[in-house]
């Protein structure tokens, strides 16, 4: 069984913060130091996250302590535990924030000792079923329905979270605040003629959360326990601020593809066009011009032929392709730079 470690229970190896000499310990600050990951892959043509999950709790992202004792690097932590508790290697891995706020692992501020939580961004191909009993993959649009735009600008964003930001607008006594607020509005959810920027990803949720409207907002204790929540609640909840390591890393992942080849690490050796430009789309949430994509991806000259073609049980073969490995010498950012070429944004 894999079970979400006490952070707690590593205090005794966790260095403590905060003492000076002659100080007594008992009056220092103890600080743990956690690792969380968000480990990606794709299925289905559906960006997916490795979540624990426990009946009648919150899916979790994978964490577990840093052990200064035996872990040379906090990378090097992060992937033991997580080969001993998952059983999935990975790649590709790296850092993305550190996430100390006050409360995090508690339900109020000062219970027990401080958590900081070093996050990362790590990129698999498992396909093989996972192992370990606890575990399960977790579509990330569940989380965040709202950052789904392939089908179109999703009707959430003007049936709910727009009404629902207005009136979180509308509640500030304030003046400069509300139009403070009103243009986070516009800017993160496209509303009043802005255009929808796909990176955005945590500022969106942390607007929702500062609205309230999340699960988290009322769970952490910074909400009054009646406080009224959309229900159905806007995506599925995570424990702790996973969610929000989550939106941390989707946005990362969204950036820096358009620099680096990184989609390349969720691809098989091989695959056809149409299996990448999926895969690009459920990463960014946008859909692309077919022909466009095809195009601007022969003139960055990442990929190459293999001179075979996929099985297809109908239709026309499709011609196979393989990432091309020297484009990482050629240029300094060999990513996939989207530009204006997607549809209906």
């Amino acid at each position: 069984m894999w079970k979400i470690p006490d952070m707690r229970a590593a205090v005794a190896s966790q260095p403590m913060f905060g003492a000076s000499a002659g100080n007594d310990v008992s009056q220092t600050h103890v600080v743990e130091i956690g690792l969380s990951a968000a480990i990606v892959s794709i299925a289905n043509e559906q960006p997916q996250v490795l979540v624990v999950r426990h009946k009648h709790a919150p899916d979790a992202l994978p964490f577990g302590p840093f052990d200064p004792l035996h872990h040379r690097t906090l990378e090097s932590g992060l992937r033991t535990w997580v080969r001993d508790q998952t059983y999935l290697a990975f790649d590709y891995a790296e850092q993305l924030y550190t996430f100390g706020d006050r409360g995090r692992h508690t339900m109020r501020a000062g219970e027990g000792p401080r958590v900081v939580s070093v996050g990362y961004l790590a990129l698999t191909r498992a396909k093989d079923p996972l192992q370990a009993r606890d575990s399960a993959w977790g579509k990330w649009y569940d989380y965040f329905p709202w950052e789904d735009w392939r089908g179109g600008k999703p009707a959430l964003i003007e049936g709910l979270i727009g009404p629902a930001l207005h009136r979180f607008v509308a509640s500030s006594a304030d003046r400069s605040e509300r139009q403070r607020r009103e243009a986070r509005v516009r800017l993160c959810f496209a509303l009043g003629g802005v255009r929808w920027d796909e990176e955005r990803v945590l500022e969106r949720y942390e607007l929702l959360y500062e609205a309230g409207l999340v699960d988290e907002a009322l769970h952490d204790g910074r909400m009054q326990d009646d406080a009224v929540l959309p229900r159905p609640p806007l995506g599925a909840g995570m424990q702790f601020d996973h969610r929000r390591i989550l939106a941390t890393a989707i946005a990362r992942l969204r950036g820096k593809m358009k620099y680096r080849p990184l989609v390349f690490e969720l691809m098989p050796p091989s695959f056809t066009l149409l299996e990448l430009q999926r895969t690009i789309e459920g990463i960014s949430g946008n859909r692309l011009h077919k022909q466009n994509f095809r195009r601007l991806v022969a003139e960055q000259g990442l990929v190459e032929r293999t001179g075979k073609f996929a099985r297809s049980s109908r239709g026309r073969p499709a011609e196979l392709f393989r990432f091309r490995k020297e484009v990482l010498g050629e240029r300094h950012a060999p990513g996939v730079r989207l530009g204006a070429r997607r549809t209906g944004i």
